[in-house]
């Protein structure tokens, strides 16, 4: 439908076949789209537009930062913050079952049975908005206010072969959060490291170096035996991701790399 869709006010337009359609929403001032798309979304329609954007450098707080993705908290940084995700999807799991137990007591292809469908579409729309509005404001945080985020290299789909885990890692939208990382900071002009998925950045302590045989996912609390280093195992990851991070991006040699102090650090969760 490239070139067919045409704006004609702040809240008209003029689709093929169908004629002048007018919107709740203002429409952007959008002289050439290079592609328009119509979709719906339960009940809804909604209609985007792909357009060239200029790159908006913003001023940098911190130059590098590590992120370690998790099921327990959506990301831990380097700098000490937890961010922890919304869990919509489990918040609204009795719900949604309850809804779906509704459908399929329905006579199929009935108006109940339609309206029942619809109430499954919109809560499953509610749950994803949720879920890209945490992503959302998360990743434009970190690459507005980072020069170099260093992230790992998930295997996404093979983390989803856990089924005791599955669930708890769909909620929380590791291939959406990578996603967003990846065009956003070439919009606000950071850089984005992805760590190779198999650095053993768990099990690798941040002060000394030293790497444990085992980590097992249960125990939440990284201690190294060489220098009784004891802090938040997401946060280890976190400051070894940092220190990658400054290696790839050139700031010091990997082995002039100056060894994280020595600190009792078991950090509380904040709501972002």
């Amino acid at each position: 439908m490239d070139g067919t869709i045409k704006i004609l006010s702040s809240n008209k337009l003029k689709v093929p076949v169908i004629g002048c359609l007018k919107t709740y929403e203002r429409l952007p001032v959008v002289p050439d789209p290079k592609n328009v798309t119509i979709s719906r979304e339960a009940d809804r329609w909604f209609i985007s537009f792909k357009i060239d954007v200029t790159v908006a450098p913003t001023d940098k707080i911190v130059d590098v930062v590590g992120i370690d993705l998790g099921i327990k908290a959506l990301a831990t940084l380097s700098t000490g913050k937890i961010i922890k995700g919304t869990n919509s999807y489990r918040k609204h799991e009795k719900k949604l079952a309850r809804l779906q137990r509704k459908v399929s007591r329905k006579v199929s292809g009935s108006a109940n049975g339609h309206k029942a469908q619809v109430k499954v579409q919109k809560l499953h729309r509610k749950i994803a908005n949720l879920r890209k509005d945490t992503l959302h404001k998360l990743t434009s945080q970190l690459c507005k206010n980072h020069a170099i985020n260093a992230i790992e290299d998930l295997n996404v789909s093979g983390m989803l072969a856990n089924h005791k885990l599955a669930k708890s890692i769909a909620d929380m939208g590791f291939y959406e959060f990578r996603r967003q990382m990846e065009y956003k900071s070439e919009l606000y002009g950071s850089k984005l490291i992805i760590v190779d998925r198999f650095y053993p950045s768990s099990k690798t302590c941040s002060n000394c170096g030293a790497i444990k045989d085992s980590l097992p996912l249960s125990e939440r609390v990284f201690y190294c035996e060489h220098c009784h280093l004891k802090i938040d195992r997401d946060l280890n990851a976190a400051r070894n991701l940092e220190k990658i991070g400054r290696a790839t991006a050139k700031f010091t040699p990997v082995d002039n790399l100056e060894p994280t102090p020595l600190v009792e650090a078991v950090v509380k969760p904040t709501q972002a």
